[in-house]
């Protein structure tokens, strides 16, 4: 390297980048090491019984069995267990066809932190909402990129933001711990032609790449109309509000805070109808079911709860334990069923119906954030802190992988993800600590074909 022309950034990067990938590879070869023994000491234990399993060609991961009908079964479980084990090392070399069903179409570009949510309005004209730790909450346009307008109404980071279902107002959660309701009335820009980015020239691949900090100095065009104050503000909490959805109707909306309580609000008056208490640790998300008076919130305390407030004189509470680690967002879809994911990197799919032990686990390499279900297609998309978002069915099989590349996908922490259905443009929206959210076009036929 004393002959190297790379400036010293790249190198150190490179270096560091390698350094990453060999502590990767070293704790891979240890869990090796310890499954060979495993399988010695149980060939030692068959072996005194008069048995043997051949784990001599472990490199093809083929456990033969050569005992008899009563040890087929230990067999079988050895075998389960060398594929569980090296599953993430052949996952890392599979080749995969997702980039021709998973497309970046555009990117939204202006904030100068982190993002950690992303919506979409319900009603015409469709925008796409980002809440930043900057302060910032921003309405774009799906098609061409542009910010329509800016919220800076907060004084601390703000967490979440979701639209009315039915009104051009929109709801966010911040770290100043409150939660605000504002009006927004935005124009559509003219769509201009969407350059392909697989057009992009070998120079321009470069600039992509390391535009890292760049990112963050891209302001808000100054013609952007900037709402400073909220037509209504929701001030209970003691702690962060980390999340706020609206309930059916849009007359109530429930908060979600680090001071362990959920928090039911009355829209027009703005009181406090219900303190929401129970979790042992702080929450992280909550979300609302489309077309009944249900909510599910989640915690750091590995739980997630059921609150039914479809009886107006009574509300009744069901705790899940279904996670080893942080629940870090619980959502329901269009049918009867709840979806969770955690830091304990599974995601779990519950019948709302029977809700005693999950229909289908998920089990993925890193911990999943906030995720998101499609309406029409019923397909979860989990955002992950590896930097991947990965699509799956409600069965629990994978469909693809959003492309990641140096030419495009997030380059740090995913934060969110959210569908867009209604939307020719868009499919799915994704937003991370790079400072960007992105928008993709998912080929729902050609991704369920590959199925």
């Amino acid at each position: 390297m004393e002959d190297s022309k790379l400036p010293p950034s790249i190198r150190q990067t490179l270096l560091e980048l390698f350094g990453q990938i060999e502590r990767e590879f070293e704790n891979l070869y240890i869990e090796n090491l310890e499954l060979r023994r495993e399988i010695e000491t149980l060939n030692d234990r068959l072996t005194a019984e008069g048995q043997t399993v051949d784990g001599g060609d472990l490199s093809k991961g083929q456990l033969k069995a050569k005992a008899s009908h009563s040890t087929s079964q230990l067999s079988q479980k050895l075998k389960t267990t060398y594929k569980a084990s090296t599953s993430k090392i052949v996952s890392s070399f599979k080749t995969t066809t997702s980039r021709a069903v998973c497309q970046l179409v555009k990117e939204y570009i202006g904030h100068r932190d982190g993002i950690w949510d992303v919506s979409v309005t319900r009603l015409q004209p469709v925008v796409l909402g980002t809440a930043s730790a900057d302060h910032s909450a921003m309405l774009w346009s799906i098609e061409t990129g542009k910010c329509l307008l800016k919220y800076v109404g907060h004084a601390g980071s703000v967490n979440s933001v979701k639209f009315h279902p039915s009104e051009q107002v929109a709801l966010t959660a911040s770290g100043d711990q409150t939660a605000h309701i504002w009006r927004y009335i935005v124009q559509l820009p003219i769509p201009q032609p969407v350059i392909d980015s697989n057009q992009m020239s070998g120079e321009e691949e470069v600039d992509f790449s390391d535009k890292d900090e760049a990112d963050g100095d891209v302001e808000c065009p100054s013609e952007s109309p900037t709402i400073r104050v909220p037509s209504t503000t929701l001030k209970s909490h003691q702690g962060v509000v980390i999340a706020a959805d609206w309930l059916v109707g849009g007359k109530q909306v429930v908060t979600a805070s680090w001071d362990r309580t959920a928090n039911l609000y009355d829209v027009e008056t703005s009181e406090l109808v219900h303190s929401l208490t129970g979790h042992d640790q702080e929450l992280t998300h909550c979300c609302t079911h489309s077309t009944q008076r249900l909510v599910v919130t989640s915690s750091r305390d590995t739980t997630f709860r059921l609150w039914d407030f479809r009886d107006p004189s009574i509300h009744s509470v069901n705790v899940f334990q279904g996670h080893t680690d942080t629940v870090t967002s619980a959502v329901f879809t269009v049918g009867d069923n709840v979806v969770s994911g955690s830091d304990d990197r599974t995601v779990k799919v519950w019948d709302l119906k029977n809700m005693r032990s999950p229909i289908a686990t998920i089990r993925t390499d890193s911990a999943v954030n906030r995720i998101s279900v499609s309406a029409n297609q019923r397909i979860i998309a989990l955002p992950h802190d590896n930097r991947q978002v990965r699509l799956f069915d409600m069965s629990g099989v994978r469909l693809a992988r959003l492309p990641r590349s140096n030419r495009q996908g997030h380059r740090r922490m995913v934060c969110c993800t959210a569908w867009s259905e209604d939307n020719p443009t868009c499919n799915l929206f994704s937003c991370g600590f790079d400072r960007q959210a992105i928008g993709w076009n998912i080929n729902i036929p050609a991704l369920l074909q590959e199925k």
